[in-house]
């Protein structure tokens, strides 16, 4: 007997622009993506629509052109489709709209995509598990939960309240990890400016004097012909050990897990980055029980939204001690990573049945935390940081001129 061959991927069909009539005579257009032209013409059809123009889209030239999809984006597509369904318009219709009013081009082929698939009779969370690169496994499985129960306007509209926090904590740690990085990067780059451009210069007036030269200027000079003589071995250790940790943390979980686990001892930092992951993880948990989700299967998209994998792991851990028949905050405290408030609120929700409340309050203190402990930081950081670069850059600067000063003593 001889075998079926598969049907292509639809993801992998081409995107095609048409034009055309609707059934009042209005002119239409818009994108559709199908295997050609006469499924195209087809589909039209079928939504009450008469082809006109119909062209394929040429792809962008190795992706360039396209903007990458933001948490913000999605959280946005999220919410204005729960707009939509809940002001009566129709799911595809609703789809159409939104993709339109898209400004991002990937987005909107995305969702081009997600509205052929309803279209041809499939449910809105099944075109969503085609994209699981932006779509998780939590955002689908509450769409789901919500066409099942008839109330997909409420959860959509949760799944973007759920985004748009998690989006929020997120951008709060980057802005603590960038900012210092951003100021010493701009300072050394200054610095390396100074040790390759200026002191060259001073050293060949001072080598005209014939004079012993301060230790000081010594240590300067010899880092400045160092670096000249290195430059291009210290650049390619500049980009090659980034690039490895990168590589690295993305393909091994134990080097991952071990910078992880180095990022929570770091002094200020990593305590925003502990209170970042409870609040991720408590927002997660409450956000899926409260939409009806098994509290096991909860737990597991809680430990993949945490953002670290030393809260991953524990997070793991306490879901097959819950999966045993143990309580949840039983489970957390032997984790002994959770501080005692998150699992005494926890045990007040289990014994009173208001877990996902609970839960929610945790999330938002914790955020309200990260907030404040961002904000004191950055006050904190921005003297440290002059003050490291006025260090630095003000002792290169007097290395320089302490050979000046003494010649001028001498007359």
């Amino acid at each position: 007997m001889a075998r079926k061959k598969d049907a292509p991927n639809k993801q992998q069909y081409p995107m095609f622009y048409w034009q055309g009539m609707d059934s009042q005579g209005l002119e239409q257009e818009g994108e559709l993506q199908a295997l050609n032209i006469n499924f195209v013409k087809a589909q039209l059809r079928k939504q009450g629509i008469t082809p006109g123009k119909i062209r394929k889209k040429k792809p962008a030239l190795f992706g360039l052109g396209e903007k990458k999809i933001t948490t913000r984006e999605i959280a946005l597509f999220a919410r204005l489709l729960s707009t939509m369904i809940q002001a009566g318009i129709p799911l595809v219709q609703s789809l159409n709209v939104v993709a339109e009013g898209t400004e991002n081009a990937a987005l909107q082929k995305i969702i081009i995509s997600i509205r052929n698939e309803v279209a041809d009779g499939n449910m809105l969370s099944a075109g969503l598990r085609r994209h699981p690169e932006y779509f998780d496994q939590l955002f689908c499985n509450l769409v789901e939960a919500g066409e099942k129960s008839g109330a997909l306007e409420a959860m959509l509209n949760r799944v973007a309240l759920y985004k748009e926090k998690t989006d929020r904590i997120k951008a709060k740690v980057k802005k603590a990890l960038y900012y210092p990085i951003a100021v010493l990067s701009i300072g050394f780059a200054v610095m390396l400016i100074l040790l390759l451009k200026v002191v060259p210069q001073f050293e060949a007036l001072f080598n005209s004097f014939n004079a012993e030269l301060p230790i000081m200027t010594q240590i300067v000079i010899g880092i400045s012909e160092f670096i000249q003589y290195w430059w291009w071995s210290i650049l390619g250790l500049l980009i090659l050990i980034p690039f490895l940790l990168k590589k690295s943390y993305k393909n091994s979980e134990q080097v991952a897990y071990r910078i992880d686990a180095l990022t929570l001892r770091m002094p200020i930092i990593g305590l925003i980055i502990k209170k970042s992951s409870i609040a991720r993880f408590a927002r997660t948990l409450s956000t899926s029980f409260t939409a009806g989700m098994p509290l096991v299967e909860s737990m597991t998209s809680s430990a993949g939204a945490s953002g670290n994998r030393v809260y991953t792991r524990a997070i793991f851990t306490a879901r097959d001690s819950i999966a045993t028949g143990q309580q949840l905050h039983f489970a957390l405290k032997t984790t002994r990573i959770f501080p005692t408030m998150v699992t005494l609120m926890v045990s007040i929700g289990e014994e009173s049945g208001s877990l996902d409340r609970m839960l929610d309050k945790v999330a938002g203190f914790y955020e309200e935390e990260v907030d404040d402990a961002v904000e004191a930081m950055t006050t904190l950081l921005e003297p440290i940081v002059v003050a490291v670069l006025g260090f630095l850059v003000g002792g290169l600067v007097l290395a320089m001129y302490l050979p000046i000063f003494k010649m001028g003593s001498l007359f």
